[in-house]
């Protein structure tokens, strides 16, 4: 079965792609595809296991098993926002 693959931020650039499709097995899970994307990537990098999944454009559990046409999107972690507020913050204090 063919699903529509979506990689953004350091996904991405591990992989060297924006978005594909792909043919995975009938009942293929989130974890499958995390670990069918993970052995392609030109590089080794601990942010696998902290990626967040979302399948037809909800979070879903690395346990449910995809269907024909999913989108599956890789979402790595977001950081610095509230450090940069903080120093705005600061800064309007002033």
């Amino acid at each position: 079965m063919r699903v529509r693959m979506l990689y953004f931020g350091i996904v991405k650039d591990l992989l060297g792609v924006e978005r594909e499709t792909v043919e995975v097995p009938v009942g293929m899970t989130v974890e499958g595809v995390l670990s069918f994307s993970r052995l392609r990537s030109s590089k080794e990098s601990e942010i696998w296991n902290s990626l967040a999944v979302a399948v037809n454009r909800e979070y879903a559990q690395r346990s449910a098993v995809l269907h024909e046409g999913d989108e599956v999107a890789l979402l790595p972690p977001v950081s610095g926002g509230l450090d940069r507020a903080e120093k705005n913050e600061e800064r309007q204090d002033a």
